[in-house]
């Protein structure tokens, strides 16, 4: 069972904030090109950066906690998933936030939905 223990914690972080789309209905899904641009970066760089480290000996991972299946360079199936999963639900908490507190973030006033028009 130990085999999945990376795995079930991806999984988790995901049933965790997965209410925050369907419930808050914070629309990061519905907003695949913005989560596209806020994920794709961080995905090239640390994927690339793992791979260094994997291939200059500074980097392991545990063959049982992990499920063994590795792509090119090494890298486990979980840990190219983790750069997905944890962006993902990164930003699902942060729409949240700012869909209960009405918190721009620092966008810009046309880009902000004001929470109070929406609720009306």
């Amino acid at each position: 069972m130990g085999h999945l223990t990376y795995l079930a914690l991806l999984v988790g972080c995901l049933v965790v904030t997965t209410p925050l789309e369907l419930v808050l209905r914070v629309r990061v899904y519905a907003r695949w090109r913005r989560l596209l641009l806020a994920v794709a970066p961080e995905f090239a760089v640390f994927v690339a950066w793992v791979l260094y480290a994997i291939a200059q000996g500074h980097w392991n991972y545990s063959a049982e906690l992990t499920l063994g299946v590795r792509l090119p360079g090494g890298i486990p199936v979980e840990e190219v998933l983790f750069f997905l999963v944890v962006p993902l639900c990164s930003v699902l908490a942060l729409e949240a936030v700012r869909r209960v507190t009405g918190w721009d973030a620092g966008y810009p006033a046309e880009e902000a939905e004001p929470v109070a028009q929406e609720r009306s």
